[in-house]
């Protein structure tokens, strides 16, 4: 077995461009960080950000927000969600999405995932009739997407609304449509781990007009609503502007200075990711005892992160790989550990949740690995690190008499 150590970081991101760091010091030197505060004439760093990601969307409206966890919580408030309200979501997913649901009072109603990763229709449609939910909250969980056309119908069929958490999948489409497309609203991350970067931040995207003005004033827009780029024209505000309160969750003109440049980059960085994940995928591909979830051909996906399943009759203890690999320089986190840990956690250690049954994600759960894959590693890199994760998985399965050896 390979000793070799990779020496990468997996928190390093890259630098932000120069041309965001020059726009940024304009601001500065402005004074004028707040995005309502602007000059005769002037549209602010956020409302044009807000314009040009709605024309890289192709969607009418655009909210620039604080989080994308933020940007949750606007968009089912918008919606209509109510105290006690039964909101659908994956059970696979980070803590953020069952919190935004949380955050306006609902319930949510966890739903399995499967081995590829993504939301289970059978079990969304039972979970439907059950719970007599009209609202979906989809976590694009790590960037897998489920069957975007079955989903819609399923969800048209039973009228149920559907809000799309794309925190994952900027710039990633299904069968050529980009992903948040597909609901009444959806919702991103500019947070430093996704795909644009200003530490925090987020977007509120739709075509609905009635929707968006609600979420604007939700967003702490006080009357100043007519200086939003990509916002309904003032009649949608008549009613929204006096029946929704301020939650103060606006993005400021510092980040949204930041984004502008990194926005221009994101298909490019896209194929980047995409030529380092392959890379990973090549080296862990057909590994006995080791599954890595299937992509779909109808899916164009942004390869930021990747997982793979350490199968239960392997005789690999998720553990155990985890700190060999950690020996060698390569990091990665658990979804199976009984606490949290970092950014990762189970649906039954979030207790402001009701306890559910869900069995198939718990499988899932117990032998899934993930790591990062930041732009700061070479496709090189990505091949070593996926070499040296397939050595020590032989090397440990082998001599615990796993599967391999079994057969």
């Amino acid at each position: 077995m390979t000793s070799t150590v990779f020496k990468g970081s997996f928190t390093q991101q890259e630098p932000i461009p120069e041309e965001a760091i020059a726009r940024a010091v304009d601001v500065m030197r402005s004074g004028r960080l707040h995005r309502y505060n602007v000059v005769d004439g002037e549209e602010s760093e956020t409302s044009l950000l807000e314009r040009e990601y709605a024309e890289y969307l192709g969607v009418k409206y655009c909210l620039a927000c604080a989080s994308g966890g933020y940007a949750m919580h606007v968009a089912l408030r918008a919606s209509g969600v109510q105290k006690d309200q039964p909101v659908l979501t994956n059970a696979f997913t980070l803590s953020p999405v069952p919190g935004a649901i949380d955050n306006v009072g609902g319930r949510p109603v966890l739903v399995e995932s499967t081995p590829d990763l993504v939301i289970d229709l059978a079990d969304l449609e039972r979970k439907i009739k059950a719970s007599g939910s009209r609202m979906l909250l989809l976590s694009h969980m790590r960037g897998h997407l489920v069957d975007m056309h079955a989903l819609c119908e399923l969800l048209e069929r039973h009228g149920v609304a559907l809000i799309e958490d794309c925190a994952h999948t900027m710039g990633a489409a299904w069968d050529g449509r980009k992903s948040g497309l597909f609901g009444v609203a959806a919702c991103f991350s500019t947070q430093t781990y996704k795909h644009i970067n200003s530490g925090e931040g987020g977007f509120v995207t739709t075509d609905d007009a009635e929707l968006m003005a609600r979420a604007v004033i939700l967003s702490g827009s006080y009357m100043l609503y007519e200086r939003h780029g990509a916002a309904p024209p003032a009649e949608a505000f008549r009613d929204a502007r006096l029946d929704y309160p301020n939650y103060s969750g606006r993005m400021d003109n510092l980040r949204a200075a930041i984004l502008r440049p990194q926005l221009r980059l994101l298909e490019h960085n896209r194929e980047r990711w995409n030529d380092r994940y392959r890379a990973l995928e090549e080296a862990l591909r057909d590994t006995p005892g080791l599954r890595v979830p299937q992509r779909p051909a109808a899916e164009t996906y942004v390869g930021s992160s990747f997982q793979f399943l350490v199968e239960a009759d392997s005789g690999v203890a998720v553990p155990v790989l985890l700190e060999a690999c950690r020996a060698r320089g390569v990091e990665m986190k658990w979804f199976g550990a009984s606490e949290p840990t970092a950014y990762t956690s189970r649906h039954d250690s979030w207790r402001y949740v009701a306890p559910q049954q869900l069995p198939k994600t718990d499988r899932i759960l117990d032998g899934l690995c993930d790591l990062r894959i930041p732009l700061t590693f070479s496709v090189d890199d990505c091949s070593l690190i996926g070499t040296i994760i397939r050595s020590v998985f032989e090397e440990i399965r082998d001599a615990r008499g796993g599967r391999a050896r079994a057969s």
